[in-house]
């Protein structure tokens, strides 16, 4: 429960979608792609764990909150059990990533220690990103830009425009993951001093932050298709529309508390799913 199964698909859908452009110009690497989706998948559990841990210790988890249950809180694991839980598996996505290493070079070495370092400073250390509102910042650069663009690099050896802008929704989506969190805990982190945007904006203000991403979100493969960047299939990523739609009604409608939490395993698989459907266009000949 610690490893908060809802929130891996922000893990999934950026390896998928970079190396699906790559196979779609005739360069993916089967290993790149596996190391690096294991890699993604642990720095997102030892996130996870870090976040588990630290909320407890600064008071922002405790009986009152509304979200799944939090283990370290809750008294189901010790706080040295999670940090001995937390180091292995950040210890274990450093390992993998001497591969991805090996095969990318000391820019991917940068990109991976800082990945590491980031999961800790989300709610660890003297000055927690998300306890100061840069927890969407910090989440859509890692989990969008910088995670679509290394694992498209390490396929092709280059940078380009277009790993930018399949980057652009793929952090747009995985953000707002982190959005209905924040949004569902507004009173809670409030109370705890923990600042997240969602509490700097208010209510109402984070909903339509929300859908705004989600608008963006879905504009982004017409640019694709304007640009040339992407073939007839384009309009795959639509079919994903209908839960997308759903969901924005739901956080629109002022929908609180618990029931929120359906919205955030919602948005997670609209995240995986949009993620698939953007993949599988990239694979259509231009």
């Amino acid at each position: 429960m610690a490893a908060r199964p809802m929130t891996l698909p922000a893990a999934i859908s950026p390896v998928v979608v970079a190396s699906a452009a790559a196979a779609g110009e005739g360069r993916f690497r089967l290993g790149v792609f596996l190391a690096a989706l294991t890699a993604a998948l642990l720095i997102q559990i030892g996130a996870n764990f870090a976040n588990d841990l630290f909320d407890f210790k600064k008071g922002a988890d405790t009986e009152a909150r509304t979200g799944p249950v939090r283990v370290t809180q809750a008294g189901w694991v010790s706080e040295g059990q999670m940090v001995r839980a937390t180091a292995l598996v950040l210890g274990l996505a450093f390992l993998v990533g001497l591969f991805l290493v090996w095969v990318g070079g000391w820019p991917v070495l940068a990109v991976g220690l800082a990945s590491i370092a980031g999961a800790l400073a989300y709610t660890g250390g003297p000055w927690p990103l998300a306890y100061h509102g840069l927890g969407d910042l910090f989440v859509f650069i890692f989990f969008g830009l910088v995670a679509v663009v290394t694992t498209y690099y390490l396929h092709t050896g280059q940078v380009t425009a277009l790993a930018f802008a399949l980057a652009v929704p793929v952090g747009l989506i995985v953000t707002d993951i982190l959005v209905v969190n924040n949004l569902r805990d507004i009173a809670t982190d409030r109370k705890a001093g923990k600042r997240t945007l969602a509490v700097r904006l208010g209510d109402r203000a984070t909903r339509y932050q929300y859908v705004l991403f989600l608008v963006i979100a879905y504009l982004v493969p017409v640019g694709l298709r304007l640009a040339g960047w992407v073939g007839a299939a384009w309009w795959l990523p639509a079919l994903s529309l209908p839960l997308a739609w759903r969901l924005a009604r739901t956080v629109l409608a002022g929908t609180q508390g618990p029931a929120l939490n359906r919205v955030l395993k919602g948005t997670g698989q609209l995240h995986l799913l949009y993620g698939l459907l953007l993949g599988a266009s990239l694979l259509w000949p231009r």
